[in-house]
């Protein structure tokens, strides 16, 4: 079973939200054979702890816009967790992402493939 169409649009745009910050390594994967709870993670890259928090505004702002917000927010420094269900957004620091390496633990997972404009 794939992700549904509206996760994969909310995915999309929150990916453009971090690419708008200047979030780098954007990986969505497809979790709906692995997990219960969630449909997609999306993983993300920040240089450095205030660009960690930029990033997570960027997205709480863009899908807000659209009706969306998180049942939850974790984290805060390296790593925020921004939970909206069957999306649920890690944006870390680039040693966290080294460290934890969540694209990894998961690289069974399908990827879904995101539009960036890499003209930035």
């Amino acid at each position: 079973m794939a992700a549904s169409k509206k996760v994969t649009e909310l995915a999309q745009l929150a990916a453009e939200a971090i690419n708008e910050k200047l979030g780098e390594d954007i990986v969505v994967l497809d979790m709906t054979d692995q997990l219960i709870l969630s449909e997609v993670f999306l993983i993300a890259t920040a240089q450095n702890e205030r660009q960690v928090d930029a990033i997570a505004d960027g997205v709480f702002e863009k899908l807000a816009a659209i009706g969306e917000k998180p049942i939850r927010k974790e984290g805060s420094g390296q790593w925020i967790l921004l939970d909206y269900s069957d999306l649920v957004v890690h944006i870390q620091s680039k040693e966290l992402r080294q460290y934890y390496m969540l694209d990894h633990l998961w690289n069974d997972c399908p990827r879904i493939e995101v539009r960036l404009d890499m003209t930035r």
